[in-house]
């Protein structure tokens, strides 16, 4: 849990910027600040005394390494994917969305498995985002720069580790659900 948005006095407030010190932002409350990510922890009391400090920060998942790792894309296109894994029977774990973004939480992956894998694709939509070693999610209950973070599909209540497909489960989906969508899937949409 690091700092992020800057929002308004009420809880239902429109988020205004990024605590960060770029005015130009393109992830307002979606990434770590203060402390950076280096000192992410689970450690209870250092979480309650940056709670203390930073009441409306976000909740950040740091991805990579034994924890999990996200392949997100725009909204629209998320959910048309859910559907056709759905539809194909495919197990998922949690789901998280936001008004713009949507990301399925996979098991760890390295940047070689992941480049591997879409070595073999035709092509790969500049909106497909990879959230792996080094990078970071916000969870629910955050607010971010595009709106509140919600989960589309829960972790399983009382579940310390959720079950999580492989990257190379979902990516399949994932790349035809943003490519079939209008504008070929490569707008970049935060």
């Amino acid at each position: 849990m690091v700092s992020g948005a800057a929002s308004g006095a009420g809880p239902l407030s429109a988020v205004v910027g990024c605590a960060c010190p770029d005015p130009q932002c393109v992830v307002p409350g979606a990434h770590p600040l203060d402390p950076g990510l280096l000192a992410a922890t689970t450690d209870p009391r250092m979480i309650r005394w940056w709670w203390t400090r930073r009441p409306e920060a976000p909740v950040l998942l740091a991805t990579g390494g034994r924890a999990p790792c996200a392949v997100s894309l725009p909204a629209v296109a998320g959910a048309h994917a859910l559907a056709a894994l759905d539809a194909q029977g495919m197990r998922l774990g949690p789901v998280v969305a936001t008004p713009t973004r949507w990301a399925i939480l996979v098991a760890p992956y390295s940047l070689e498995r992941l480049g591997e894998l879409l070595y073999t694709k035709d092509s790969v939509p500049a909106s497909l985002r990879f959230h792996g070693d080094g990078g970071y999610l916000p969870l629910p209950p955050s607010t971010t720069g595009t709106g509140q973070v919600r989960w589309e599909r829960a972790p399983l209540a009382g579940s310390a580790r959720p079950w999580l497909p492989d990257v190379e489960a979902v990516v399949d989906a994932l790349v035809e659900a943003s490519t079939s969508m209008p504008g070929g899937g490569s707008r970049l949409a935060y």
